[in-house]
């Protein structure tokens, strides 16, 4: 095999599972330890954390609990840690993670990274003709009348590189992209240029693979009988190429399964057109190539790059005023009459829907007809109110809930606990700023050094145009009415307000009915829920697989919807699920 870098990812999210660092450590080799701890809700959590405990907080805790455990072992073993767990705060992070140094009597060198925090230079970067508009809704920021919050540019990889080319064991980020704690160290190892677009989409993709932890080792994967065991589920490893090409891997004796599958799976997972946006490099991930290259091995080759496009991506979070919400669990007969007689009673004891700012009204109908069971004969009504006046949504609609209990519709028991005084609301706010104003600031023993973006510096651009390919006709003959997930696999997830969704085939005759059967009409018969939505189609021919992005799904982020599934991880499931008319012979093949 040739020379590899291999870079493991201990962490998929702030909370994922807390042993992992020490499991991969001490599992096998490897040379760079990662962690992906942050996302936009998560910016949010350390924001009310800075709120609630003070300045010195807003990174993320348990990573520190981790580092203790494997800080020792990784200096025996040379292995660099890099994440991104120091939030809105690494300069506070390096501070804990140098005190835990000294408590065990080590020496190693920690950098760190900031230059990402907006907050204080909104005003001044408007003035200069930034108008931050939603990359969602087409809206400027300077009409949303909310106050912001935070205001992160997502940063590339040349920090993490340049830390490392100082001498580096230690690397705490900020907000960079989930790709950059790999693409950063696979730089770092071969001293790829700037301009090595190939090699840098080779190392984008592999980040992307590896960036949600056990998720590519078959958690969340659709066809749950191809996984050996879900016990100790393994995380994943990238064997990077000096030509960014990759194995994907997981240490020997873990749960879990790494397969072409999976690893397709996460490739669909949080993206809209095939073209992968990096402040590094576009990764076209409609070129790369997946083979298996043994158990729970797969191999990843033959990505194009092409250049930066000359923005950052910023990620805004505002303050968007208050909300409140009741569930009311509606039994039996008469549902649809029942939640018109309690909506009608509610909102006429608090001055009408329209005394807020938004309303939200869901009738969720998990009922059966002749339940064979009390629960089986449940449906809920889901009433979410929001309005810049806390005091409009805080204890008064609590109250009011509660007053019906007795004077309203028989069988309304409640789910959850009705109180509070309203939570803040906060809205995600995704924009793009010209990377002119983009300077990364890398901190190590004591100095500090400024990294310029790619797009900055002079290179000539290059953009590949991936060859149309040709789609064989679809297979005919009978037909047979089967879930669609019985012939495809999805994953889906959520992009700010939108969501996608991903599906994809397992041989080149399903992919041909897939391509032709699955339009943007079909997709919105199939999910009538979906129906008053703008789709996109985008096509992947090269993993048999399309990708389907949902505009305004979300409103505006987690933190701000009221949908059940706020980061849309079920859509792809609720596909699966759907009923739909398939060719025989492609049965055959399953």
């Amino acid at each position: 095999m040739s020379e590899v870098i291999r870079i493991a990812n201990c962490s998929g999210f702030y909370g994922d599972r807390l042993s992992a660092a020490k499991e991969v450590v001490e599992g096998g080799p490897i040379d760079v330890l990662t962690g992906d701890y942050l996302a936009e809700l998560t910016m949010t959590i350390l924001y009310n954390q800075r709120q609630a405990r003070g300045e010195s907080v807003g990174y993320v805790g348990t990573f520190l609990k981790q580092f203790r455990e494997v800080v020792t072992a990784c200096i025996e073993k040379n292995i660099k840690i890099v994440c991104n767990a120091g939030g809105l705060n690494p300069s506070g992070m390096v501070r804990e993670v140098e005190k835990i140094l000294a408590e065990l009597n080590l020496s190693a060198k920690v950098a760190y990274i900031d230059g990402d925090n907006l907050v204080g230079d909104i005003e001044r970067l408007q003035s200069e003709g930034e108008r931050f508009t939603n990359l969602d809704k087409g809206v400027d920021m300077s009409v949303s009348g909310n106050e912001i919050v935070t205001a992160n540019t997502y940063f590339g990889a040349w920090g993490i590189k340049e830390a490392l080319d100082q001498g580096a064991d230690i690397v705490i980020c900020p907000r960079v992209t989930d790709a950059a704690v790999v693409i950063g160290p696979a730089a770092w190892k071969y001293n790829w240029a700037r301009n090595d677009y190939d090699a840098l989409a080779g190392a984008l993709a592999a980040g992307h693979i590896i960036e949600c932890g056990a998720q590519t080792c078959g958690g969340n994967y659709s066809f749950v009988d191809e996984v050996p065991s879900y016990l100790k589920v393994g995380f994943p490893i990238a064997e990077i190429q000096a030509d960014g090409s990759f194995t994907v891997c997981k240490h020997p004796g873990t749960g879990g399964l790494i397969s072409v599958g999976t690893v397709t799976s996460q490739l669909l997972y949080e993206i809209s057109t095939p073209a992968y946006l990096n402040p590094d490099v576009i990764a076209h991930f409609d070129t790369l190539k997946i083979e298996q290259a043994g158990t729970d091995r797969v191999y990843v080759s033959q990505c194009r790059g092409s250049s930066p496009t000359p923005t950052h991506k910023v990620c805004i979070n505002m303050m968007g005023g208050y909300r409140n919400g009741c569930e009311a669990i509606l039994t039996g007969l008469d549902i649809e009459k029942k939640a018109e007689i309690f909506t009608e009673a509610l909102f006429d004891s608090l001055g009408g829907q329209e005394a807020f700012d938004d309303v939200e009204i869901q009738l969720i109908r998990s009922d059966k007809p002749d339940p064979a069971t009390n629960e089986e004969a449940y449906a809920s009504l889901r009433i979410n109110v929001t309005s810049k006046d806390q005091q409009k949504v805080g204890r008064l609609f609590s109250a009011k809930v509660v007053e019906l209990s007795l004077a309203n519709i028989p069988g309304n028991i409640g789910r959850g606990e009705v109180g509070g005084s309203g939570e803040s609301l906060i809205v995600y706010w995704p924009a793009l700023i010209d990377s002119k104003h983009v300077v990364e600031k890398v901190h190590l023993d004591g100095r500090s050094t400024d990294v310029l973006p790619t797009s900055q510096m002079g290179f000539e651009d290059k953009y590949y145009q991936q060859v149309p390919v040709s789609i064989a006709p679809a297979p005919s003959g009978n037909l047979k009415r089967v879930p669609l997930g019985e012939l495809f696999g999805t994953r889906s997830g959520d992009k700010g307000g939108c969501a996608n969704c991903g599906v994809w085939a397992r041989s080149d005759e399903a992919y041909s009915f897939l391509y032709e059967y699955l339009t943007v009409e079909q997709i919105k018969l199939l999910l009538p829920d979906m129906a008053d939505y703008q789709i996109d189609r985008y096509e992947l021919p090269n993993l048999r697989a399309l990708n389907f992005y949902i505009h305004d799904v979300l409103r505006d982020g987690v933190s701000s919807n009221n949908r059940i599934d706020k980061q849309a991880k079920s859509l792809g499931e609720y596909v699966r699920a759907k009923y739909i008319q398939v060719p025989e012979v492609l049965l055959k093949q399953v």
